[in-house]
């Protein structure tokens, strides 16, 4: 499975239609390569370990208690915070949506830090555009803040 899923995340990246000449050698394809190549490598090293006998140790559990229902409210939760971030990407665009997507999943996850969270949130959103739209040359939609960036 994981050599199918390499092939085909490989595939998808050298078929990609990009003009390297815009971006210098770091763009689009960049980082599908190295995660196809990534996974093709640890199909092979699993083969290996499967056919010279290896079976894996017996999975001794995480700090879950099985017992214990599933935690449907945080997962209503952050399904509704990452919805309505892909919801407001276009009208907001990456930075906003993006801060609004981090500091929500944080706020979700149990952080109580009004202070602290929205700052951080805003600064990785725009990080990450940063990267994406300049860097990489994956263009994120900017919003009303594109003018700004």
């Amino acid at each position: 499975m994981l050599l199918t899923l390499g092939i085909l995340v490989l595939t998808d990246a050298l078929t990609m239609d990009v003009d390297i000449t815009q971006r210098g050698p770091v763009g689009p394809r960049t980082v599908p390569v190295t995660v196809g190549a990534g996974l093709l490598v640890v199909a092979a090293l699993l083969a290996v370990d499967v056919l010279r006998g290896g079976r894996g140790q017996a999975g001794t559990g995480e700090d879950v208690d099985l017992s214990e229902p599933a935690d449907w409210r945080t997962m209503l939760l952050l399904t509704g915070v990452f919805l309505g971030s892909a919801v407001l990407i276009e009208p907001l665009g990456f930075p906003v949506a993006g801060a609004l997507l981090f500091w929500g999943t944080a706020f979700t996850l149990g952080s109580r830090r009004f202070d602290r969270d929205p700052l951080i949130a805003a600064a990785v959103s725009l990080v990450a555009h940063t990267v994406f739209d300049n860097l990489l040359g994956v263009p994120l939609p900017g919003g009303p803040l594109m003018g700004v960036l």
